[in-house]
């Protein structure tokens, strides 16, 4: 039997060391093979024919051509493999990861920062980086149900003991039905959550521009990045929004027309007024990692069950893994409502393909269509809810 084609990956970045680094971890793993290598966006894009990549690793800053505009000209000659960006953890690569996750990189990976050792910084980069390249390369290698979740990395020669697996859910893919049953929603909300992870930037970028300045409801977001990105992240999206868009604070009150988005490294988490008129507040912990994650969309989701009940509209997006499943079960014990994006649409359909996998989902819908639906279904919610009046001035004073 012929053995299967391993995936080839394209490493482009300025630094020998780094070169080294994500080259030595391509290599723990027997189904990766490193296709070529390039110090920088020009001499990537005149390798491409020969090097033929199944994927591909992209430093930001780098001379001659930077990762932005180099991932533009990918796209810009038809290109579709996926990229992953590899930023470093500083104001100037954080902003231009945001940038570009926004713009079609598929997702990214961080520099190791403050390791002790060469073997420490494999250790932390494989650990990040050989899920996100399974669950990716996944998408396009397999049929459409192994797509959405991918089969787990084979790691024959394991070079770093105990290293995670991918935190895929592939027996999922076996217990969904062949057609979705879409089920009614009679609960009016009065709080939309949203889970998202790989391919969330993008995702957000196009969903959350459709609220209107009037929307009733207060949007909350788990988008798993760390603490910097998501500053840079929420003030981005605050500048195309009609909404207000913060990175969430500690007991602040939690108001209609406002997105709050969970700040990396904290889980976030909505408890109740301690004076019954009040609005409900946001609380910030640095509790255990739930799903690998902080923030955690479970621990959201969870909470909000408890304070909102029945008013809660859970929203579901791309994802790696499985994290908002187990809250989505809460939800609807509590007579909330679900929404998961579909497949097609997903960068990877983990998250969004465990809810529906356990028959949580109401509705399963394409990107485009789930800000249309969330309005329809809050349009419920406008006679319960106070109209916020419209601050022209509201974001500068936020």
């Amino acid at each position: 039997m012929q053995p299967a084609s391993r995936t080839r990956i394209l490493i482009v970045d300025d630094s020998a060391v780094m070169r080294s680094l994500l080259r030595s971890v391509i290599c723990t793993d027997a189904t990766l093979e490193v296709a070529g290598t390039a110090t920088d966006g020009a001499s990537a894009l005149g390798s491409l024919a020969l090097n033929r990549p199944d994927l591909i690793l992209l430093d930001v800053e780098m001379p001659v051509m930077g990762g932005l505009v180099t991932l533009s000209e990918l796209r810009r000659l038809g290109h579709k493999m996926p990229v992953i960006m590899v930023s470093s953890l500083t104001q100037r690569g954080a902003s231009v990861t945001i940038e570009a996750l926004a713009g079609g990189a598929s997702d990214y990976v961080t520099k190791p920062a403050g390791q002790s050792g060469r073997e420490a910084a494999l250790r932390t980069l494989a650990q990040d980086l050989l899920p996100k390249i399974h669950a990716l390369t996944d998408l396009s290698r397999n049929n459409s149900l192994n797509r959405s979740f991918g089969p787990l990395p084979v790691q024959p020669r394991p070079v770093f003991p105990g290293l995670p697996r991918s935190p895929l859910a592939p027996s999922l893919a076996q217990s969904l039905s062949p057609a979705f049953r879409q089920q009614p929603i009679t609960a009016v909300p009065a709080v939309v959550v949203i889970g998202v992870s790989t391919g969330g930037p993008a995702a957000l970028d196009i969903l959350l521009p459709k609220l209107p300045a009037n929307f009733a409801l207060p949007v909350l977001i788990v988008q798993h990045m760390p603490e910097l990105f998501t500053r840079l992240f929420a003030e981005r999206l605050n500048g195309r929004c009609n909404l207000c868009v913060r990175e969430a604070s500690e007991s602040v009150q939690v108001h209609p027309g406002t997105i709050y988005i969970a700040r990396g490294n904290w889980h976030l988490e909505v408890l109740p007024a301690s004076i019954p008129s009040n609005p409900p507040t946001l609380h910030l912990n640095q509790g255990p990692l739930e799903n690998h994650c902080r923030p955690a969309v479970d621990v959201l989701f969870r909470s909000v069950a408890k304070v909102y009940g029945s008013g809660v509209l859970a929203v579901v997006l791309t994802g790696m893994g499985s994290d908002g499943a187990s809250g989505c079960r809460l939800i609807r014990e509590q007579g909330g409502s679900v929404l998961a994006q579909d497949e097609a649409s997903s960068t990877v359909w983990g998250m969004p393909g465990a809810v529906v996998a356990a028959g949580l989902a109401h509705r399963m819908l394409p990107l485009d269509a789930i800000a249309p639906e969330i309005l329809r279904i809050a349009g419920r919610a406008q006679n319960e809810l106070r109209q916020p009046s419209r601050d022209l001035d509201r974001k500068a004073v936020s």
